[in-house]
């Protein structure tokens, strides 16, 4: 019932490939998924990088309208949405009147400060190979579903090439690798990491490799 006042008052439908907001523009709203994804993504060296895919009960544009500085990536949608759309002076009393909403804010930009590092320390890596195992084994316990031949992540090799920034063709050819020593395996609905704690040790390989060289 909230959320249905809530909607008459804020919300608003998107079709797919609708840009919500672009990198660099004045920020003058919010939004909150209600149904429908987004996909929030900026252009690095003309690679257009994933920075996250949003489903319901997520929000985001809330950065701009707290530090009044423009957007620092862009928003489209990625299937169609409903999204409630606030400006500045209702997300303030809204913060400023709930605790709870309060709270949930704090604890995404936390969340969102922890990807941030992950991502970083990701780019810091000049080998195409740690670059992906890298980001399969940090995404592995945030996102992987326990089966009986490991951790299931829903993830296409595009997003996974979009979320590190290469090319399609790297990605395949170190996932290529990986198959091959009984790692991970592909499956209709993304990829299966057998083994984590193998994939760490094989990440620790690679960091060391690349920074000894072969000897």
């Amino acid at each position: 019932m909230a959320d249905d006042k809530l909607y008459e008052r804020f919300g608003r439908e998107f079709p797919k490939g609708h840009a919500l907001f672009k990198d660099g523009e004045a920020g003058k709203e919010m939004f909150v998924v209600q149904s429908g994804k987004v996909r929030i993504h900026k252009n690095v060296r003309d690679v257009e990088k994933v920075l996250a895919i949003l489903g319901p009960g997520e929000f985001f544009g809330e950065m701009s309208i707290l530090n009044n500085k423009p957007r620092s990536a862009s928003a489209t949608v990625e299937e169609p949405a409903r999204l409630l759309v606030i400006d500045p002076k209702t997300f303030e009393a809204m913060v400023r009147g709930n605790a709870e909403i309060a709270v949930r804010l704090i604890k995404k930009l936390a969340t969102r400060l922890q990807e941030t590092d992950d991502q970083i320390e990701n780019l810091l890596l000049r080998d195409h190979n740690s670059r992906v195992v890298h980001f399969l084994s940090h995404i592995a316990a945030k996102q992987g579903s326990q089966t009986a031949e490991g951790l299931q992540l829903e993830i296409t090799l595009k997003d996974i090439a979009q979320k590190i920034g290469l090319e399609i063709e790297p990605v395949n050819e170190v996932m290529n690798k990986l198959i091959r020593s009984r790692l991970v395996k592909l499956t209709e609905s993304g990829v299966v990491i057998h083994d984590v704690n193998k994939l760490r040790e094989f990440l620790e390989f690679l960091e060391m490799k690349e920074k000894f060289g072969d000897i």
